[in-house]
Order: structure tokens, then C-alpha cells, then sequence
């Protein structure tokens, strides 16, 4: 990692260097923030405690030169925790040049890239691992290095990208919550691959909008991001290598998303298909307040039944956004989840508001109730937790 990074950053300053006549825009900024978590009941493992604060920062810096034609950004994030020595950690979320030339564009670094339409659980989005000490519902990502090649045209947008190193997960420490009852090293999980984290992966896709249809279709073939398991008592994870066809497909209908994501997986342990689908209505400016209703479904599915490292085989996932359109962008999101085959219920609860300009303030909540032996999250059974975070923008 520490070598990708020299090689970005020599690259940027050759490439900047030579500016000339030609006027560059840079862009600096960062957030700071302070969290608090509070687990609602003791640890289920020796040493976990019930509160958990810490600091977090994320700078941000950009440079455009040649109007727009060149760029390179780079984003870094750190977090100091005060019991899990795994949750204290500092990552590169991107690092990276891009070029843009006429329909083509190339990047080279590390970057962050998103697929997917569905809010329960994000299953194309394949090239970035997650970042599992960050976030419990998969929304932190972190740096992928890559070269990716992007070209647009009337047919659509085909992204091509070249991944030689993998990052393997980190996974909370001894005193950290939301574990196994052993202390997961990502790094001592085997590969399948005999190139262990510096296999060649590769992934395509194409996207375009047709009429009310915005759909894409991506092939993955490498490391697999998310370690599989064979037999859920035994847990022994390897990462095999795997080869994913996914498919998005979002239709608006008026005030109505139609929402759809697939893959088949296939690998060396258990070939699979997942998917998430449902939709969401808004009810927009209710009673002339200004107050938009979002009211969320969708069904989840995952072959890999009891083997899945999480707990969304098949579910169905509930929930109501609402956002205020105030100065403040204040909103909140309520969501259930409910598990069709044991009496897992899982509840959540998100809510945000800015103020002074500069500073946002943020309540999570994260509750889990009656979770079967037979699933992941039996483990994580007494986890529930409030998250209170106050961020500073610069």
C-alpha cells in the first residue's frame, strides 16, 4: 500500500508540475468527527465493554488543470477508538489521477466506485471491500487500487478495470463489539488463488438509461470480497475466487422506483443466487409543509442459506425516509427487517440535522431481537446500539 501511494503521489507531482499557462483549481476540505456508542447490554465475550468513543477524520484534496481535462483527488480516513485497537485504524479511501479525453477517460490509483439501486443491501456492488469496523450495514468502503477505463458513447458507458492487489477485511479486535467469539484476522484467511492478494482481478460493466429504465450489467472475476465459509459451527473462511454476473435495473413510474438487483455467483464452495427487489413511493410535499414521505419494501434472497457471512437470505426489508427540505437537511430513515424462515428482527433507525453551518449532528440505533443459533447474527445477539456523532466541516 505504501508503495501505491508514492507512485500516485510521484505521478501527481510530475503531472502537476508542468502547468504553465494553464490556471489549476484546487479544493481542500475535511471533516472531524466525535462518535459515541452505546451497547445496550453487556459483551457477550470476555473484555468487550458497553461504551465506545471516538475520533474520526477524513481530509479531502482535489486539483484540476487544463479545464477539467486532468485531475487528481485524494481522500484519507482515520479513526482513534477507545477499546478496539482494530476500530483504531487509517485508510486511504482514494488516491488517484484521471484523464479525460473526448468519450474516453482513464483513472489510475485507488478509488471508491459504486454499483446499485437498492437500500436494504447493496449485492452488485462488488469492487471495494467493505469496510466492517466502520460501518455495521456495509456503506464504508475502502480504497481500491485500480486502473479503470471508462468510455461513453450513444450505446452507453463500458467501464473496464484492472485490479492487482487485494485488501482483505479487518474485523473488530478483542474489545471491540459486533465480533465472532473468536477475533477474526482478516489477513490469516487463506486464498484459493496461489497469488493470495495480488491475483489480476478484472470487472466489466455497462449502464445506460432505456426510457424509464436505468439498468447495468457488470461481470467480476477474482478474490471474492466477502470471505465464504463452508460450515457455519466450524467457521474456517477462505477467500475463493469466484466469478459474479450482476444486474441492476431501476424504472421510475412517477413518484415510484422499481428496484432490482442479481448476481450469480459461481465458486468453489457453493455456486449461488442472491437478489434484492421492492420499490419506493414519495409522498412529496405533504400538507405543503415541504415534508417528502419515502415509503421502502423489498424482498432479499441469498442461495448460501446458513453459510452467508450475514443474515439477509430471505427477508423482507420495511421502511419510511423522511426528509424535511429545511435549511438544516434534517432527515430521518426507520427501517425493520424480517427474517422469513426464524424469528430474526432486526430495527433500525437513522437520523441527521446540520447546524452553525459547519457541523452535523447524527443518532443511529441498531437493534437486534430473537436471532436463531442457525444464523450469522447469533453471534452479534446482544449487540444492539446507540451511535450519537458530532461532525465538524472545514
Amino acid at each position: 500500500m505504501k508503495r501505491i501511494f508514492i507512485l500516485i503521489a510521484m505521478l501527481s507531482i510530475l503531472l502537476t508540475s508542468g502547468y504553465g499557462q494553464n490556471k489549476a483549481f484546487h479544493d481542500f476540505k475535511a471533516e472531524v468527527e466525535i462518535e459515541d456508542r452505546v451497547f445496550l447490554k453487556p459483551g457477550l465475550y470476555e473484555g468487550q465493554h458497553q461504551n465506545y468513543i471516538s475520533i474520526a477524520f477524513q481530509p479531502e484534496y482535489s486539483v484540476e488543470w487544463k479545464e477539467g481535462k486532468y485531475s487528481f483527488k485524494t481522500t484519507l480516513f482515520g479513526r482513534i477508538d477507545q477499546h478496539d485497537n482494530h476500530r483504531t485504524h487509517f485508510d486511504i479511501r482514494e488516491l488517484y489521477w484521471q484523464g479525460v479525453f473526448n468519450q474516453h477517460e482513464i483513472s489510475v490509483g485507488l478509488k471508491e466506485i459504486y454499483w446499485g439501486v437498492t437500500e436494504s443491501a447493496h449485492i452488485v456492488n462488488i469492487i471495494n471491500q467493505t469496510d466492517v469496523v466502520e460501518s455495521f450495514d456495509g456503506e464504508a468502503k475502502m480504497g481500491q487500487p485500480m486502473v479503470h477505463y471508462s468510455l461513453a458513447n450513444k450505446l452507453g458507458i463500458f467501464d473496464v478495470f484492472f485490479m492487482p492487489y487485494f485488501r482483505t477485511i479487518t474485523f473488530p479486535g478483542e474489545e471491540g463489539r459486533l465480533r465472532t467469539p473468536i477475533v477474526l484476522e482478516g489477513d490469516d484467511f487463506p486464498f484459493e488463488s496461489n497469488s493470495g492478494k495480488y491475483h489480476p482481478d478484472v470487472a466489466f460493466r455497462w449502464s445506460n438509461y432505456i426510457g424509464a429504465f436505468d439498468v447495468g450489467l457488470s461481470y467480476f472475476y477474482g478474490n471474492s470480497r466477502q470471505p465464504m465459509i463452508e460450515d457455519i459451527q466450524a467457521f474456517d473462511p477462505l477467500y475463493p475466487l469466484i466469478h459474479q454476473v450482476g444486474l441492476d435495473l431501476q424504472a421510475t413510474t412517477g413518484m415510484m422506483l422499481w428496484k432490482y438487483e442479481g448476481i450469480y455467483n459461481n465458486n468453489s464452495i457453493k455456486n449461488f443466487y442472491a437478489m434484492a427487489a421492492g420499490f419506493e413511493y414519495t409522498f412529496g410535499n405533504v400538507g405543503g409543509k415541504g415534508l417528502d414521505i419515502g415509503i421502502l419494501g423489498e424482498y432479499l434472497y441469498d442461495g448460501r442459506d446458513e453459510l452467508a457471512i450475514g443474515s439477509l437470505q430471505h427477508d423482507i426489508f420495511t421502511g419510511m425516509r423522511l426528509g424535511f427540505n429545511d435549511i438544516s437537511d434534517s432527515e430521518i430513515l426507520a427501517v425493520a427487517i424480517f427474517d422469513l424462515h426464524y424469528p430474526t428482527k432486526i430495527y433500525s433507525i437513522e437520523g441527521s440535522r446540520r447546524f452553525k453551518e459547519t457541523f452535523t449532528i447524527e443518532l443511529e440505533g441498531r437493534f437486534f431481537t430473537k436471532s436463531a443459533p442457525e444464523e450469522f447474527l447469533y453471534f452479534i445477539r446482544d449487540d444492539s446500539f446507540l451511535r450519537f456523532a458530532v461532525s465538524k466541516y472545514f
